[in-house]
């Protein structure tokens, strides 16, 4: 029968110095204790979250390297495009190509029950890259949410892989599905409120600037005080490690925190590509030698709506 840890402490304490116990007791505790999860972004694997109209070649090139490489095998699911079926001539691959990938399968259902067959997951198993393409996001629910298919998502970021997506493919990722209505693009808080999760406490918009969406997110955010809001632009993205992101591209991502003002009163503020932002501690920084947190941004909730 093995030592229970009190009788190993318990040894430990007779045979060594008060100080020697106590560093070797530091030491135990430190072997034991697992490592603390992320609060907000997955534990293993990395996101890319982008804005929609995605044509920044490098944004594809940092995806197929976070992949593994041109020889990584890669998904593409353009199910939120809404076509009436989809091949492995689907013309949303080009980007990647482009990008050097070279082993990419279209994967797509509108049925929920064939994207939970061992037969239809079977190219995730193997995935180091998965891409979801624009379109409506309450698509990308009714198919994959809760299936086979969300588990073997998870499983590539477990593996150490990378999910991306963009516009639709962007809003699914968060676990708060903004934009989510069957009927329009127009109402934030529809009958779909569910996205796949990758992001806990976070909804997500895109075109955010392009289509003059900036003040959107307020309305879900005052209605949902605990969820962290993130707003993105065309051709940009986030790209996450953890709890952490960094802005990429050629526009601006806007933070919408219920318990952060500007000193102006206003009620977001804009991250340039290069800025980062710890999600779990909602906080923002600017590069350079000592990242310092982003100006201006103040600890003060919103006020009530007038």
């Amino acid at each position: 029968m093995k030592p229970t840890r009190l009788a190993f402490l318990g040894l430990a304490a007779r045979r060594q110095s008060l100080p020697g116990f106590i560093l070797g007791l530091l030491v135990f505790i430190l072997a034991v204790t697992p490592a603390a999860a992320q609060e907000i972004g997955p534990e293993n694997g990395t996101l890319i979250v982008a804005g929609g109209a995605l044509t920044d070649p490098a944004v594809f090139r940092q995806f197929v390297e976070l992949a593994g490489g041109p020889s990584a095998p890669i998904v593409i699911i353009p199910t939120a495009g809404g076509g009436d079926s989809y091949d492995q001539y689907f013309g949303g691959r080009r980007r990647f190509e482009e990008a050097g990938a070279r082993d990419i399968t279209v994967l797509h259902t509108y049925d929920p029950e064939v994207a939970d067959t061992d037969a239809f997951v079977a190219p995730l198993l193997a995935a180091r890259g998965v891409w979801f393409t624009g379109g409506r996001q309450w698509r990308l629910a009714d198919s994959y949410l809760d299936t086979k298919t969300h588990d073997a998502l998870w499983g590539v970021l477990d593996r150490g892989g990378v999910i991306g997506g963009s516009s639709a493919g962007a809003s699914i990722q968060g676990s708060y599905l903004v934009r989510g209505d069957t009927r329009t693009n127009t109402v934030m808080m529809g009958d779909h409120e569910v996205g796949l999760g990758f992001l806990k406490g976070v909804g997500i918009d895109q075109h955010l600037l392009r289509r003059n969406r900036q003040f959107d997110l307020i309305e879900v955010i005052r209605a949902k005080p605990e969820l962290l809001g993130i707003g993105i632009d065309e051709n940009t993205a986030i790209v996450v490690r953890g709890d952490r992101f960094e802005v990429v591209g050629q526009s601006y991502a806007v933070i919408y925190d219920a318990n952060a003002t500007l000193d102006s009163g206003g009620l977001f503020y804009f991250l340039a590509p290069g800025d980062q932002y710890d999600m779990a501690a909602r906080e923002a920084f600017r590069p350079g030698r000592d990242q310092m947190p982003l100006q201006r941004v103040t600890g003060t909730p919103w006020p009530p709506p007038l």
